[in-house]
């Protein structure tokens, strides 16, 4: 389900944005971008995305601002610059005419100096809580949404329901009018059947051409999907495949169809069926 969701917060260490964004996707997939001073959240992120979404493309992006004014300090290893002092005096010894070494050399010779650590344990809570906030408006947004499809759903299956009821009431006048045309073409032909032998060919092609199955079925469907809806659990892959029983049906249904009335209606559900499908895309 899409969705878009922008918390901001601020501390002695500086901004902290976070910004996620979720698309259409038949899982969870999650792309994660984080500065390097808050590397260390990666998977606890990812266990706070993975426990509030079910499904979906999320981008979720982290950028920290470092307050101004701010200095930095350095540290001086002295250990290691006395160290690296005595060696160099080792090799001025060994040569004839060694020249002059500059303290700035020494200083940037790799761990001499360095920034001194800061304590980043409350930009990490602070990150991780405001990633929490984030994904709670991200749902809220989403509940939205999902209310607002779950809607035109239960619209498409009401419409889909006085389908079926008005081609099961055409039931009894397209079997007649079968019959009726069945008897005609064998009454053009100047032969005069079996009586007995007429009424089980006419049963067997009745039996043919029934669709009560698929009319109960396509109900029972309906039923189903409006039933998922009604749930509190996420519905998005059930109702994928509901979708594809529906379809089913109504495709059934159409190629058994010897109306014209029961062909349009059967059109007419395959059309509501594949705006169903592709709301359900949207649909956790």
């Amino acid at each position: 389900m899409t969705g878009f969701a922008r918390r901001e917060c601020q501390g002695p260490w500086g901004t902290l944005v976070c910004e996620v964004r979720t698309v259409n996707h038949r899982y969870l997939e999650t792309s994660l971008r984080l500065p390097d001073e808050l590397k260390a959240l990666d998977n606890d992120v990812r266990q706070t995305i993975a426990a509030a979404l079910r499904r979906g493309k999320v981008d979720a992006n982290l950028y920290l601002k470092s307050a101004a004014g701010i200095q930095r300090s350095l540290e001086l290893d002295s250990q290691l610059l006395e160290e690296l002092i005595a060696r160099v005096d080792q090799v001025r010894g060994q040569l004839k005419y060694p020249a002059p070494v500059s303290p700035v050399e020494l200083l940037r010779w790799p761990g001499v100096v360095r920034e001194a650590e800061i304590d980043i344990k409350p930009v990490l809570a602070a990150a991780l809580e405001l990633v929490q906030e984030a994904l709670n408006e991200l749902n809220e947004t989403r509940l939205r949404e999902g209310q607002r499809i779950r809607e035109l759903l239960l619209a498409r299956c009401t419409t889909m329901r006085t389908q079926v009821q008005a081609v099961r009431a055409r039931l009894p006048e397209v079997s007649r009018r079968m019959r009726d045309r069945i008897v005609e073409r064998i009454a053009q032909l100047g032969t005069t059947p079996d009586p007995e032998r007429l009424e089980q060919e006419l049963v067997l092609y009745t039996h043919k051409m029934d669709v009560d199955e698929e009319l109960d079925r396509l109900g029972a469907h309906l039923d189903e999907v409006t039933s998922v809806l009604s749930s509190a659990e996420p519905a998005g892959r059930r109702l994928d495949f509901l979708m594809q029983e529906l379809n089913r049906e109504a495709n059934t249904l159409s190629s058994k169809s010897q109306d014209s009335e029961t062909t349009r209606a059967a059109v007419d559900m395959k059309v509501a069926i594949e705006q169903m499908r592709e709301q359900v895309q949207n649909v956790e």
